[in-house]
């Protein structure tokens, strides 16, 4: 089976969220960083519907797993606030 390579931008449009460049950038400054002991899809910013998506996409270990990951990451490392 040939898994595919998503990008954030593919996610984003998943979640419903805006999938520019600078949208992307303006998510990731608005909500990082994500506390450590705080699971991605528990993170009070979600939708239900989000949070759902996430998690079934993660127990699955769907194609959609490895961008949620750098999603993860992404969100737990800390970003300067302007």
């Amino acid at each position: 089976m040939e898994k595919s390579f998503h990008r954030f931008s593919e996610l984003f449009a998943q979640l419903g969220l805006r999938t520019d460049e600078a949208g992307i950038g303006a998510f990731l400054k608005t909500h990082s960083p994500l506390p450590t002991d705080m699971l991605l899809a528990d993170a009070p910013f979600w939708t239900p519907a989000q949070a759902t998506l996430l998690r079934e996409e993660l127990l699955d270990d769907a194609d959609w797993a490895e961008v949620i990951d750098r999603l993860n990451a992404a969100l737990r490392a800390p970003r300067g606030r302007s």
